[in-house]
C-alpha cells in the first residue's frame, strides 16, 4: 500500500503526497507517531528461553526487536547458567538508550518434575509453559523462540493484547495454511485447535488472564488453573505427543477454544509456507512480519532465502543507514535464491522490511 511513498517525502511536515495510497500511509504513520507521543504506555514484555548452541541465534532476535520498536522493552532471558556471563557482555554493549532493558534468569522447573520437562522435546522448551507461574508480576508477555525475526516493530504484534475479548488468553498463528501439508491433521495422536493446529513459537500472552482462568479439560470434570493443569497434561500425553509443549498448548486450546486469539501466518512465517509453493496469503499481500526460521534453516544451505535475512540482520551495525547497509545487500542476495520455492517470492521477505525501515526515517524526521 506504501510502496511508492519514498523516504525523501518524510523529510518534509508539509509535502502531502498526491496519490491515494499515499495519503494513506502518510496519516496511518502519522497517527502512529501522534497515538506513541501522547500514550507513553508501559514497557513491551518479551521472553526467550536459550540453551545449548542458541546464545547467537538469540542475540540476533533481540537485535531485530530492538531496531524497529517504538515502546520500550524488556527482555526476560531464560538461559542455561554457562550462557548468562557471555548475555550480559553482549546486551551491556548494545545502545539501548534508555528504551531497553533485560533480566537473565537460570532454567527452573518445579522441583518434583524437573527431569522430565527437561527431557520434553528439546532441552529447555518447555520452560515457556512456566512463565505465567515465574514472572507473577508481569501483566503480559511475547515469548518468542529464539529463531524469530522482527522485521516491523514489535508494538504491533504488541497491539493485539487490545483486540482480544473478554474470554481470549492468548494469541498463536496456525500452524499450517494448507491442511493438505498439514501435520496435526495427518499425524496427530491427541487433540489439536482448530483444522491445522498452533504454532508455539511466537505466542503473545496476557499472563493475568492465564493465571486466573479455570480450563476445560479431559481429565477431570473439575476446571483447572494453570498450574495445577500442566503436569496432568503431561502424565496422559506424554507418550502421544511428538512437538513436546507445543502439543499440550494444542490440548489446552482444544478444550478451551474461546481463549485463543488466533493471528494471520505473516506473523509466524515458517518455511513451510513457501517450500511447497507459496501458501501464505496475507504475505503476499502485505509481506512478512515475523520470520521464524526453524528447522535450522538460518545455519545450513537448504533454505538460503532465511538464511540471507538472518545473516543481513546479524551483520548490521547499529546506527548505520538501513537502507544501505541492511536493505540494499539483502535484496542482492535474496535474488541469488529464486532456484528455490522460497527464493521464487523473495520479494515477501522485503516487502514489510522496506515499510519498516520507511516508518523509523518518519519518526526520525518527526523527532
Amino acid at each position: 500500500r506504501c510502496k511508492n511513498l519514498s523516504v525523501s517525502f518524510w523529510n518534509s511536515y508539509w509535502m502531502l503526497p498526491s496519490d491515494v495510497s499515499g495519503m494513506n500511509c502518510f496519516w496511518e504513520a502519522a497517527f502512529r507517531y501522534d497515538y506513541m507521543k501522547t500514550h507513553p504506555s508501559e514497557k513491551m514484555h518479551l521472553a526467550v528461553v536459550a540453551c545449548g548452541e542458541r546464545l547467537e541465534e538469540t542475540v540476533t532476535m533481540l537485535r531485530s526487536a530492538i531496531i524497529f520498536s517504538i515502546k520500550p522493552l524488556h527482555f526476560h532471558i531464560f538461559a542455561e547458567d554457562q550462557l548468562h556471563e557471555s548475555f550480559k557482555d553482549i546486551l551491556d554493549e548494545f545502545p539501548y538508550e534508555g528504551k531497553v532493558n533485560y533480566t537473565l534468569y537460570p532454567i527452573t522447573f518445579p522441583s518434583e518434575s524437573a527431569a522430565e520437562w527437561k527431557k520434553l522435546f528439546k532441552p529447555c522448551a518447555s520452560q515457556r509453559l512456566f512463565l505465567p507461574l515465574i514472572l507473577k508480576n508481569v501483566d503480559s508477555l511475547l515469548y518468542v523462540d529464539t529463531d524469530i525475526l522482527f522485521l516491523r516493530p514489535v508494538d504491533d504484534i504488541w497491539s493485539f493484547l487490545g483486540k482480544f475479548n473478554s474470554t481470549q488468553i492468548a494469541a498463536m498463528a496456525p500452524e499450517h495454511e494448507e491442511p493438505r501439508i498439514g501435520w496435526y491433521n495427518r499425524f496427530a495422536r491427541h487433540p489439536y485447535y482448530g483444522v491445522t493446529g498452533i504454532n508455539s513459537g511466537v505466542m503473545l500472552m496476557n499472563m493475568t488472564r492465564i493465571r486466573r482462568k479455570y480450563f476445560k479439560n479431559d481429565m477431570t470434570p473439575v476446571r483447572l488453573q494453570w498450574g495445577e493443569i500442566l503436569m496432568p497434561l503431561l502424565k496422559k500425553y506424554k507418550l502421544n505427543i511428538t512437538w513436546g509443549d507445543q502439543d499440550l498448548l494444542n490440548i489446552m486450546f482444544f478444550h478451551n477454544p474461546e481463549s485463543l486469539y488466533v493471528f494471520p501466518c505473516q506473523w509466524n512465517y515458517r518455511p513451510d509456507h513457501c517450500i511447497y509453493g507459496s501458501n501464505c496469503r496475507a504475505a503476499e499481500e502485505e509481506g512478512i512480519f515475523i520470520l521464524h526460521g526453524n528447522r535450522g534453516v538460518y545455519h545450513d544451505d537448504k533454505q538460503p532465502t532465511f538464511r540471507a535475512v538472518y545473516e543481513a540482520i546479524q551483520n548490521y551495525s547499529f546506527g548505520d543507514d538501513l537502507v544501505h547497509s541492511l536493505l540494499q545487500p539483502l535484496e542482492q542476495e535474496l535474488q541469488k535464491t529464486t532456484h528455490t520455492y522460497c527464493g521464487r517470492v523473495y520479494e515477501v521477505f522485503i516487502k514489510q522490511l522496506t515499510k519498516s525501515i520507511r516508518d523509523l526515517y518518519a519518526r526520525k524526521s518527526k523527532g
